[in-house]
């Protein structure tokens, strides 16, 4: 017999121990197990955290490129306008022209609309439309995300800080709060991508925003009811059973001329998406509908306003560019805290869709979005829209998808709209004055209905039940608690899943697909069949210490049941229980200490422990814990198939 020595080496091995052949078993080529590479704990350190923090490895470009294409290149990579700027040409002028008008007459009514939703002055809405896409067009790296306000932020916002501060009875110090928000927003947003710390918004998953936007959806449109049926005094809260219950109390103040008018535009508005989502070549009707809306809706009450004195109008908005708002910005006192936290939420709900879209857009003309730029460009942004009257922005979907489909080519889309809006900040504010606050319900209603995915929640339905767990309490959290804590419980329920396969791993065993080298699950796969006497367990996760426990019981479980099935069936006795490795990406003291323990109660009932194809940093630590010392001659092995024909090779050759 060759010796086998637990077949470990330090170098790169590709040496194989052939077994000497007995008469009733075939030649056996069994292969090394190797350790990985000799690596110093800096150098582990290093490629761990390079792992983390630079998977894109940003620094390869600057190598071997001389001191002036060095900075070239960092200009480039802090401003990608320089990437493009020198082959810009008049073609890509007029597509982006175009492009940027199109989406001002969106912006426009929104920017007003989405102020509002705020607790904000509507100017407020302008402002925001015009600093923040200037910002970002010098920084951003999405060619076609269109910037802006947005309904989540900016209900979130609204429904933060109202419940500190009353917008109506303290105005000053709400609006002090609000750039306060903006500014944290910004500055957590900048840090993230500064530190490419991006994954933290990895924590809201796909069906926490599913839920979470359907519920934020509902409310805003059921808070919408205060303009469409021209209530005057309603709820300033933002939960369910509140808003229904303000709207029928208040029945004595709805205005029929206010309903009539605004649930005509609101069928208009709603036909017009219809239609685009019908037929994308159509986009622009979609795209000019709000535009059109506030241009009628204030002709018909200018014509009618002194017969129909009871629709609400927006009245006067000042003309003039953002006034500096730094020395308003709120920097001590007791309301600090509330500015802090509604910055970082929506900072991060504002990150997160901005991401989203530049990375949605940027897949269908196949380029790259670098997050951590867009972080960096999208938290820029905010800062310094918090000192020059804005409040949080990034970039809004239905901006990006009219700027997508109306051929923009760069961000000089987002100067053509910032211009556009500029223009209207200057000259055009005076017409605004007639514009009735039904239509910016109206505009808010279509725009948010479309946040309400129900595709997606029955696909999370189909495929995972967890998720549409997390989907229903982020839902019904943000419909009946609040905001910020429905968000907050939706985030728990994706943690506790993620503990939750964490501390209860998924483990199998494997049976041999007749024919082949190959072991599958048992389960799964009906063709494959079970070894006599062996027991292949294979473990689908780290071994930590958070599950180290459960692992150790759960496999002295499987051996238990299998015993009983070979005494069930009268079969050859259990003698060994090989675990498939190939799955365990990280092992640490506890799961070493589980891996030692197991084969001493295994080794007291005359069973013997192999393992499988440990990975590298597995192999290194089993090594360096001295724990394959105790496992003897055949305990460790590369695959499944060279350890059961090596085993079996051993029994057979035993008297």
């Amino acid at each position: 017999m060759g010796l086998n020595s637990n077949r470990v080496d330090n170098l790169a091995c590709h040496e194989t121990t052939i077994r000497i052949p007995t008469e009733a078993m075939p030649p056996v080529e069994i292969h090394k197990v190797c350790l990985p590479p000799k690596q110093t704990t800096f150098q582990k350190l290093k490629h761990r955290l390079s792992e983390i923090f630079f998977p894109d490895d940003p620094l390869h470009r600057f190598k071997n490129q001389t001191w002036l294409r060095k900075l070239i290149l960092v200009l480039q990579f802090f401003f990608p306008i320089f990437q493009w700027g020198p082959e810009y040409n008049v073609s890509l002028l007029r597509s982006d022209a175009i492009s940027g008008l199109t989406i001002a007459s969106l912006a426009i009514p929104q920017g007003i609309s989405y102020a509002k939703l705020a607790n904000l002055p509507p100017i407020i809405g302008l402002y925001s439309s015009f600093v923040p896409p200037l910002i970002y067009s010098l920084l951003g790296s999405s060619r076609h995300l269109g910037v802006g306000p947005v309904s989540i932020a900016s209900l979130v916002m609204g429904s933060m800080l109202s419940e500190a501060v009353s917008s109506s009875e303290d105005p000053v110090l709400y609006l002090k709060l609000a750039f306060t928000a903006t500014f944290f927003a910004g500055l957590f947003q900048a840090s993230l991508g500064l530190l490419r710390l991006g994954f933290i918004i990895d924590f809201l998953s796909k069906a926490t925003l599913v839920g979470f936007m359907a519920g934020a959806a509902v409310i805003v449109s059921l808070q919408q009811l205060k303009g469409l049926l021209g209530i005057v005094h309603f709820t300033t809260k933002m939960q369910f059973v509140p808003v229904i219950s303000s709207v029928f109390h208040q029945r004595d103040e709805w205005s029929w001329q206010t309903i009539l008018m605004g649930f005509s535009f609101l069928v208009f508005l709603l036909t017009a998406r219809h239609i685009s989502i019908r037929r994308p070549k159509l986009f622009w009707i979609s795209a000019a509908a709000p535009l059109t809306s506030v241009i009628l809706s204030t002709l018909i009450v200018f014509l009618l306003s002194s017969k129909s004195p009871k629709i609400s109008v927006i009245g006067n908005l000042p003309k003039g560019l953002n006034p500096p708002s730094s020395n308003m910005l709120y920097f001590s006192g007791s309301y600090l805290a509330i500015a802090i936290k509604t910055g970082i939420v929506t900072g991060i709900l504002s990150l997160t869709e901005g991401v989203a879209v530049g990375r949605t857009f940027a897949s269908l003309k196949n380029y790259q979005v670098d997050g951590n730029k867009e972080m960096m460009a999208i938290g820029f942004m905010n800062i310094a829209g918090s000192c020059s009257s804005c409040y949080v922005t990034t970039g809004s979907f239905s901006r990006s998808a009219v700027n997508y489909n109306a051929g923009a080519q760069t961000t000089v889309s987002n100067i053509v709209m910032a211009s556009a809006v500029l223009v209207t900040l200057l000259f055009l504010m005076p017409l605004f004055y007639y514009t009735p606050n039904v239509i910016l319900a109206a505009i808010i209603i279509t725009a948010v209905i479309g946040l309400i995915d129900y595709e997606a929640a029955l696909r999370l339905w189909k495929v995972d039940k967890l998720d549409f767990l997390a989907c229903l309490c982020s839902f019904f959290g943000v419909l009946f608690i609040s905001v910020p804590l429905g968000l907050a419980i939706a985030v728990g329920v994706s943690v506790f899943k993620i503990l939750l396969h964490v501390t209860r791993p998924n483990t199998m065993v494997l049976g041999n697909i007749p024919g082949t080298q190959i072991y599958q699950n048992l389960s799964r796969y009906r063709e494959a069949i079970r070894i006599p006497s062996f027991v292949i367990l294979a473990v689908e996760s780290p071994i930590y210490f958070a599950n180290s426990t459960y692992l150790q019981e759960r496999i002295l479980r499987w051996v238990m049941e299998e015993e009983e099935r070979i005494k069930a069936s009268n079969e050859s006795k259990l003698k060994c229980i090989i675990l498939d490795m190939t799955a365990v990406t990280a092992i640490d003291t506890s799961g070493i200490e589980l891996i030692r323990e197991l084969r001493k109660l295994l080794d007291k009932r005359s069973l013997q422990l192999v393992l499988a194809n440990p990975v590298g940093s597995v192999m290194e630590k089993l090594q360096q814990s001295k724990v394959l010392e105790s496992f003897g001659l055949n305990g460790l092995y590369l695959t499944v198939g060279e350890a059961v024909a090596d085993i079996s090779s051993v029994w057979k050759a035993q008297p």
